[in-house]
């Protein structure tokens, strides 16, 4: 399974090698079809309710494409960001600012039209402003991630049209509690030499439940196979190859806890959570720079069900935040940004009328940015979402047990977009929006085990606060930043259609996608140099641009104890004024893995290969491919404590692996070959 733990034992990186494994993996895919048809009854894969659908039907019957997950495969991949823990899921990727700040990038989409949410409301922090902010959550305490992949998810925000990314806590307990129950987990090792420690308890009577965690990480700075700077770079533009082997001022601690209660009834609970988390780490683009994060979140969370005839389901959620991080230049305070606000979604969900099922909701968030200091490059902004959606589903019967299915879904919105005055950034600034986004879907069962299904979008977005009214010095990515504050909202119209088999123990799709921004906001190079700091200028610019793909997975069951997965994504990116390539879009790739499992023993090996990347924007460089064999092996005590020892090895080529996602990938690559040892507890 992939992570960004790396592992320390075999040394070369022979070209033989390195094309066995390459071969390994594509003939695996291509061979799959002839032996997925073995029976099992050890190693299977359970429909799970979902972000992508608010009605709680299982993954398999959702018409938007969904990655989930949960339980012990969540527990053995978590690393320390959330974009390297879902890298390498089918279309994810990840923007990879060094080995501490990482947020997700779907179909070559990320920053705001990507939406982070956390138990279903919007993640508050400064992660899509800069690449060197990291998300304000750790994966250690997260229970279930959904990614929910393309435009269809615009129940979520405007922001959704790349997918949502929903981390999902339990924080607040939803189901009765009886007893004492939770989980533990200590890890050690791997190329950053990690410490870290999770406890999430749970207890309660049956009718009032109370929730506590705690966590701590702390790692050292990451060890690297080679140089940081890379040969292109250096023959580019003189970068000189320094720091070999280790990649300087990557080093972080973290900890953070929560204490959460509820009420639980037989149709529904009410409950709330107060949640910590402080992050200080450094920053691989500037060596004498670090960030001091700290986010404290109150969450406010009800929903009752079975409640008449004519409104059946009601769900509230509000969050409060309040964010802060300080930039560190030498222990000293350097910039300071905030970010204060708050989020609800009410939603009610209607009987039954014939076959047609659905719910509306309302949505808003008000937050308040600051930024203060030498990188202030953006004003002081209150920015207002408030949204109306609808979302209904019809099921039609069919010839056969799966009936098809017809969605659609609506959302009707109004932005503000408001800056204070400023000596620095001159007048007060206004703006407002009003986004609608629609979609309509579809599955046709064309039997029992295969459907077609299919999402026609139209998405409409409000361009960010960074996106209207930058104008400075970005430091951390080496640019002088300019926005645009007569931007209007951003459209795009989608298609996507999957092909999809289940049969039984076996699940395999592949699908294609293609989006059409008619004026996609990007930040482009202009190729002007800024006269007060000699940075080049990179501006906000609205240009008609394309995206397409393709993307496949499946897991087949070969035989009682082992199991085979496969996957693969590909994404063609470009500016169709000027036909240039967009930058930092991930190349092809082609990933298989292999996991065995019998009795309290569990061994896995993942092969993932990412063929270089050519198609590259202005002043983009290329980045070469790589193979990452990854493996692990798990052993379950034989005790009364489900109490499970594993090891994880990463790169076991030792490969010098750089995404071409990331913003930093010539000056920062992954780590090294490196192994990590844990222990996991359930009770």
């Amino acid at each position: 399974m992939l992570s960004n733990r790396q592992v320390s034992y075999v040394n070369s990186t022979k070209p033989a090698i390195q094309l066995r494994s390459i071969l390994i993996a594509i003939t695996t895919i291509f061979t799959a079809q002839n032996i997925f048809a073995a029976d099992s009854t050890t190693i299977d894969v359970a429909p799970t309710a979902v972000t992508g659908n608010p009605l709680d039907v299982g993954s398999d019957e959702l018409v938007v494409p969904v990655s989930v997950l949960n339980g012990r495969e969540l527990s053995l991949r978590r690393e320390s960001t959330l974009g390297e823990t879902l890298n390498s899921l089918p279309s994810v990727t990840a923007t990879q600012f060094g080995p501490n700040a990482s947020r997700p990038v779907i179909r070559g989409l990320d920053a705001e039209r990507v939406k982070m949410m956390q138990n279903g409301t919007g993640i508050l922090d400064a992660s899509s402003l800069s690449f060197d902010h990291a998300v304000g959550i750790d994966p250690l305490i997260v229970e279930q991630i959904d990614v929910v992949r393309g435009p269809a998810a615009l129940l979520y925000g405007g922001s959704a049209v790349g997918g949502v990314v929903n981390a999902i806590d339990h924080r607040i307990p939803s189901e009765p509690v009886e007893g004492l129950l939770g989980r533990a987990e200590t890890r050690f090792g791997g190329a950053n030499n990690q410490r870290n420690g999770v406890a999430v308890i749970d207890f309660g009577n049956g009718k009032f439940a109370i929730h506590v965690d705690a966590y701590k990480r702390k790692t050292n700075d990451l060890n690297i196979t080679g140089y940081a700077v890379s040969s292109r770079k250096n023959k580019a533009d003189g970068t000189p190859r320094s720091n070999k082997n280790k990649l300087v001022n990557s080093s972080a601690k973290s900890d953070g806890g929560a204490l959460g209660a509820a009420l639980t009834l037989d149709n529904g609970y009410i409950g709330a959570s107060f949640s910590t988390l402080n992050n200080n780490y450094g920053i691989v683009a500037e060596s004498g720079v670090r960030i001091d994060m700290k986010s404290d979140r109150w969450d406010i969370a009800s929903e009752f069900s079975d409640l008449g005839n004519v409104i059946d389901r009601v769900k509230m959620r509000l969050t409060h935040t309040d964010y802060q991080h300080q930039e560190l230049e030498n222990d000293s305070v350097g910039t300071t940004f905030k970010n204060r606000g708050l989020a609800g979604t009410f939603e009610a969900g209607h009987a039954p009328i014939g076959n047609l099922r659905g719910v509306m909701g309302y949505q808003f968030s008000n937050t308040n940015f600051e930024a203060l200091g030498d990188e202030a490059f953006v004003p002081n902004v209150n920015t207002q979402d408030k949204a109306l959606y609808l979302y209904e589903e019809l099921p039609i019967s069919s010839s056969h047990k799966k009936p098809h299915k017809i969605t659609f879904g609506g959302r009707f919105g109004h932005t503000s977009v408001d800056t204070k005055s400023s000596a620095a950034f001159g007048a007060a600034q206004n703006n407002s929006f009003n986004p609608n986004s629609f979609a309509l879907g579809g599955i046709y069962s064309i039997n029992n085990q295969w459907s077609l299904v299919s999402n026609l979008s139209h998405s409409e977005r409000a361009p960010s606060y960074f996106e209207l009214y930058a104008n400075g010095e970005h430091i951390a990515t080496s640019q002088f930043e300019m926005g645009n504050s007569n931007f209007e909202k951003e459209k795009s119209n989608g298609i996507d259609a999957q092909l999809r088999w289940n049969n039984g123990k076996h699940h395999f799709s592949v699908g294609a996608y293609y989006t059409r921004f008619q004026n996609f906001i990007g930040l482009f190079d202009t190729g002007n140099v800024d006269v007060g700091s000699g940075l080049p200028i990179s501006a906000f610019q609205a240009v008609p641009a394309t995206f397409k793909g393709l993307e496949a997975e499946g897991k087949f069951s070969l035989s009682d104890q082992l199991k085979l997965s496969i996957r693969g994504d590909y994404v063609h990116a470009r500016n169709n004024r000027t036909h240039d390539y967009l930058p930092r879009i991930s190349p092809m790739r082609l990933g298989s893995a292999l996991e065995y499992q019998r009795n309290k023993l569990n061994a896995k090996i993942d092969v993932l290969h990412a063929f270089n990347q050519s198609n590259t924007a202005s002043n983009e460089l290329a980045t070469d491919g790589y193979t990452n064999v990854s493996a692990l092996i798990a052993y379950k005590l034989p005790t009364k404590t489900n109490v499970e020892l594993f090891a994880k090895a990463n790169n076991l080529l030792n490969q010098t692996i750089r995404e071409h996602a990331s913003f930093l990938k010539d000056i920062s690559p992954t780590g090294e070959r490196a192994l990590l040892i844990g222990a996991r507890a359930d009770f």
